[in-house]
This record gives C-alpha cells, structure tokens and sequence, in this order.
C-alpha cells in the first residue's frame, strides 16, 4: 500500500464553505454552521482531487507515533489553546472583520500553558522559534502518552511499550472486506498518524466494547479505502451517496491526493445528520489476531485488553460491533 499522508493539520473540506447563522449539527452549542457550497475547492482542484483515493474519515481522536525517550511511541493530540480572555478578543475581532488575518497573538502570554513534553505539529509556522496559532486561533500539536496519566487510559490501553507493539484495527491485506484486530510493532507505524476509536471515545459511533469490557483501538488514517464505486465529487450527487448507499453510513471522507494534499468532507458539511444507526464500519465482519501472552506489570490497561482479545485469537465475528470478550 502506498503510503499516505499524516493529519496534522486540520484538513480543508472538498468544497467552498459558507457560515449559516443556525445552530451546528456538530457542535452542541454552537449557533453557526459551517455549510459546504456547490463549487469545488480551487485547492482540490490543483491537486487533481479526481485521481485521489478516497478514504473514510472516522469518528475519533487523532493519535501520533513518532519517537519518546528514545523509542517509538504513541503521542495524542493537544492544540494549545488561547486564554479566555484572549479568546474573546480574537471572537469578536473575527466577527467585526469577517476573517482572523491582521488579528495579532503576544503567544506566551495569550495561550494556556502545555506539558513539557508538548510538541508543535508539522507544518506549524514559527516566528523567533516560537510556534504561532493558526486561522482558527489554535498551535496544533501533541503529547507524548504516558501509561501513568489517566487523561490518556484509553489511548494507553492500545499500546504496550515494554513489548514495543500497538493494537491496530486495519483492512486484511489480501481480503480488504474484512477487518482484523492486530498487534502491529510501534516501529512499522513510525511518523504515521492515526485514530483512536472505541467504547469512551466521541460516544462510541461504531458500536465497540461495553462500559463494563471496554474495547479501544487505533486505525491508520488512509487505510480504510471507500468501498464501491468512487463517491461523485459534485455537491447533489455526494448528498445522494451519503443518503443512499450503504457505503455511503460513514462520518465523512478524506481524500489523499498524489501531490499529499488531503482534503474532505463531513456530513455535517452537507445538512446531514452523524451518527447514523447502522454505519458501515461497524457493520464489517473482524478476525482476532492477538497471539500475546502476559508477563510483568499486569495492572496496565493495555495488559489486560491484550490478554482479553489473545482469548479470541483466531476468532471471526460477522460484525465489529460483535466483538466481546468472555466473561
């Protein structure tokens, strides 16, 4: 498989948007919409988005592999964010002007602090080595995921650093209809970004685990192709195959362009509605294969996912939603 570009910034959707004063299907109190408009991005456009692969976009959280202490390791995303009174300036200086450009950040001072160990994403812009925010007033960025801090169990509960392997939900390489749970070396995944998905995560669209046997995984982004037809790149006609395709059950999608320009689009971008009942994801049959067996520090949450699904090793459920563990 090619390899295809990381998520490091926040990727701009397929088409030309437009603000509606309404209240988002997104963003739970948020009183404005971000609406796709008929006409194509020129930034597509360049990028010959007709010959991109389109891939489906999961609901979830960004996830980063690249090296810790030297060895590779699992880092999650934290933009730096600005203060609130910083943020309220900036909000009403994009209201009167339309546009956050001449908007001007004193960043050590406007901007909440990171952990030391933060560090700013690629493509960042700098001025006198100081990472400065982007258009939306964030510092994209990332933090390393220590088995320790609690904020992060859920990504922790898919890594085991001692053994230097990650559980990876992924196509089958010679069967892409079917998905399968697999402990991939954190060395294979080195600079890829991926998504953290499951059980406590964005309220859990794909159906995955249970409170009482949570079940979290991590998926390469780019790895899940569009199943069918390539999607119509036209607004009407991608309306009708999100409304009427079964491939179409899916959060949104993300195109990879030969020149590595990613572009997307969300359903809340077209008026429709996310979750939907029986998304196409979760609907996929999975194999098990986790060979693992425990050996010191059993308490960590990743131990104890790794022993569960080693249970099931060689097992096929008929849908990702299926999968549980035995009692």
């Amino acid at each position: 498989m090619l390899r295809l570009s990381s998520v490091q910034q926040k990727v701009p959707c397929l088409f030309l948007t437009e603000v509606k004063e309404e209240q988002s299907r997104k963003r739970l109190g948020q009183p404005f919409q971000v609406i796709a408009t008929e006409h194509l991005n020129p930034l597509a456009l360049d990028s010959n988005v007709e010959s991109a692969l389109a891939t489906e976009k999961l609901d979830g959280t960004c996830c980063y592999v690249t090296y810790y202490e030297g060895q590779p390791y699992l880092w999650a995303r934290l933009d730096r964010k600005p203060t609130k009174l910083a943020d309220k300036s900036f909000k009403k200086y994009q209201r009167f002007h339309k546009s956050s450009k001449g908007f001007t950040w004193k960043v050590e001072e406007d901007f909440r602090t990171v952990p030391e160990a933060w560090i700013p994403a690629h493509g960042v812009k700098h001025q006198e080595r100081i990472p400065v925010p982007d258009e939306h007033g964030h510092i994209p960025g990332w933090v390393p995921v220590q088995t320790d801090n609690k904020q992060y169990c859920w990504h922790s509960s898919t890594v085991d650093y001692d053994a230097g392997v990650a559980l990876v939900l992924r196509p089958r390489d010679q069967c892409p209809d079917l998905l399968e749970l697999a402990l991939v070396p954190l060395a294979d995944l080195m600079e890829q970004t991926l998504e953290l998905i499951g059980t406590n995560v964005n309220g859990n669209p794909y159906g995955m685990g249970t409170k009482k046997q949570p079940l979290h995984a991590l998926v390469s982004h780019g790895s899940v192709r569009v199943r069918g037809p390539s999607p119509p790149l036209d607004l009407h006609g991608l309306t009708s195959w999100f409304q009427e395709s079964s491939e179409g059950r899916v959060e949104g999608i993300v195109w990879h362009c030969d020149d590595g320009t990613l572009v997307k689009i969300h359903r809340h971008h077209l008026g429709l509605g996310w979750p939907v009942g029986d998304c196409y994801f979760s609907s996929r049959p999975v194999e098990v294969r986790v060979n693992w067996t425990a050996d010191q520090d059993y308490h960590l949450p990743s131990k104890d996912l790794f022993a569960s699904l080693s249970r099931l090793d060689g097992q096929r459920f008929s849908r990702l939603r299926d999968v549980r563990f035995d009692t």
